[in-house]
């Protein structure tokens, strides 16, 4: 049975149709829901330091929404009240990479046996391609602005849908604040940069063609080893940027 999450995904890529008025967030999420969008567009950095009415102004929230997002944002380990000083995007340093990636390898070896009950030809077929049009445009010699927007979103969109197939709203929630975590180290080590793509691709690629052709388990040895290649590469990439690592 195919998951609702398949379901919208390969709706979503469907020829747009005539749809209701998506549900009211309340502001409170809306101010989440933007905060997490300044990391994705890496316009927050780690370790940043922001007050309230800087939130406000950056999001285009009223200062009471932003103060009842605070609270979450804390909650999820994302910033810090540092006295005096306002409030702290989180650092960097490798209790949050090793933390971060257990998180990830635990919620994906469950998203992966899923994954494979219930991703439909289609949309196997439809990740390859969009997968193989970002290779093609990362092994390009001349630049692509567009090229890591574009990267990212495959990329994680890939590992969203897979998770949402498990169809725990619970779990969903918390694979997505733990990937915020994982855009700041990223952002940290400038790890999404087209030398970075390419292999980010292949490793998909592997894992995608071996759920196509039916191959499970070396499906789920794929994406961890795709992961563990991955937590090697944000590693590599802030050694090499002279970025401290504090245990």
């Amino acid at each position: 049975m195919t998951s609702p999450a398949i379901a919208r995904a390969d709706a979503d890529a469907a020829p747009a149709a005539a749809s209701g008025p998506a549900p009211a967030m309340t502001q409170r999420n809306l101010a989440f829901q933007g905060f997490r969008q300044q990391i994705i567009d890496a316009r927050i950095r780690p370790g940043q330091f922001v007050s309230q009415r800087e939130l406000m102004q950056l999001l285009g929230m009223s200062l009471a929404a932003v103060r009842e997002m605070v609270p979450r944002l804390e909650a999820a380990g994302l910033i810090k009240a540092v006295p005096k000083r306002g409030l702290q995007v989180a650092t960097v340093d490798m209790k949050l990479i090793r933390n971060a990636w257990q998180v990830r390898a635990m919620v994906e070896r469950e998203a992966v046996l899923r994954f494979a009950e219930v991703a439909t030809p289609a949309t196997l077929q439809r990740l390859i391609d969009d997968h193989e049009a970002i290779l093609q445009r990362a092994l390009q010699p001349q630049p692509d602005p567009g090229l890591e927007k574009d990267a990212q979103a495959v990329d994680w969109g890939l590992h969203d849908l897979m998770v949402d197939s498990i169809g725990n709203e619970i779990l969903s929630e918390i694979y997505r604040v733990n990937s915020l975590h994982v855009r700041l180290i990223r952002y940290d080590a400038d790890s999404m940069r087209p030398m970075q793509v390419v292999p980010a691709m292949r490793e998909h690629l592997e894992f995608l063609r071996a759920l196509q052709a039916g191959d499970r388990a070396g499906a789920l040895a794929r994406m961890m080893s795709h992961i563990e290649q991955s937590k090697h590469r944000v590693l590599s990439g802030m050694l090499q940027g002279g970025a401290p690592l504090a245990a």
